[in-house]
């Protein structure tokens, strides 16, 4: 492992990620060695001490870092993180937000559990995200529209959670498209435990499942919180399918929308709860409306491969409403 890459493990390991605190340490010292070995020190940015949680997390750092990575590899996993050509630089850009709710900053690195490259996978993507506790109507829209994105080469990528966020993964792999599944736990741990089948399929399919959390570490409701940033920080683009007006979904799509990627939402009946965060985006100016995925290609600026082709031969592409019938 490179030098850059061990440090930025350690220090992965001082602080919970998307702690601010340490990105103000990583921008007063971008040099991941050198930062690691100011901590060592007892010297914080601008004279400042060394959090006591910190300090107590560095005392033992020898033996932690032996442990992750015995437990990493243990588990198949890598540690992928800047200047790595697996690396997605779109990440960076969390580095220029500040804080919300608590978490800020690109992650020191990234675990991944699978064969796929996840640069390239992410290059071109839309999350799709929403209500855990979703309808019927919500699991068919974003399954549906994750196969169409899918089969026309866009990744999806989620959080493997119940919901809206399984029926995106479960979309990509129903037309056996690799799919991205973001997890708030360690890459290695089955999060939610029943999606156990599901995430094997996402590696078994191509896809990933990627964490910034350390291997065995379990999901809480912070670190929920910070995963939202990655899950938009990896897409181009982000789609909110069914999301009540507190629900955690549209704080990633507050990130998207801070990140400047495309955001949209898929429209609900005006009588369901499970829409109103998303109607409200719309007010709000905050997303535009989708309804299927050629609305979200557009957002994206890219063209639907089956009409692109039909153009290039000159063919209309499809019949009328009228043909149909």
């Amino acid at each position: 492992m490179r030098r850059d890459a061990r440090a930025r493990l350690a220090l992965s390991l001082v602080t919970e990620p998307g702690d601010p605190r340490m990105l103000e340490e990583r921008l007063a010292t971008p040099d991941a060695v050198a930062l690691l070995e100011r901590l060592l020190d007892g010297r914080g940015h601008d004279g400042r001490a060394v959090p006591a949680p910190w300090e107590r997390r560095l005392g033992a750092l020898d033996r932690d870092l032996e442990r992750v990575v015995h437990d990493g590899d243990a588990a198949g996993l890598r540690w992928v993180t800047p200047g790595s050509p697996e690396w997605p630089d779109g990440l960076l850009d969390l580095d220029h937000l500040d804080p919300l709710q608590g978490a800020s900053g690109s992650p020191l690195g990234l675990w991944v559990r699978g064969d796929g490259r996840l640069a390239e996978l992410v290059a071109t993507s839309v999350a799709i995200v929403g209500a855990r506790s979703c309808t019927s109507y919500g699991a068919t829209c974003a399954a549906e529209l994750a196969a169409d994105l899918a089969d026309g080469g866009v990744v999806v990528v989620s959080g493997a959670a119940f919901g809206i966020d399984a029926s995106g993964h479960r979309g990509a792999l129903a037309v056996d498209r690799p799919t991205v599944a973001v997890l708030a736990s360690g890459a290695d741990v089955d999060s939610p435990r029943a999606h156990a089948a599901l995430l094997r399929r996402i590696v078994d399919g191509g896809g990933l499942v990627v964490s910034e959390q350390p291997p065995g570490q379990v999901p809480v409701r912070a670190r929920f919180l910070s995963r939202n940033r990655l899950i938009a920080g990896l897409s181009t683009g982000l789609v909110v399918v069914e999301a009540a007006l507190r629900s955690g979904s549209l704080n990633t799509l507050h990130w998207a929308d801070r990140l400047g990627r495309p955001t949209m939402v898929v429209p609900g009946p005006v009588t369901s709860k499970q829409s109103g965060g998303t109607h409200q985006a719309v007010r709000d100016g905050k997303a535009v409306l989708v309804t299927e995925h050629r609305d979200v290609l557009e957002e994206l600026g890219l063209r639907d491969p089956v009409e692109a082709q039909a153009n290039d031969r000159g063919d209309p592409g499809g019949l009328s409403l009228s043909e149909g019938r």
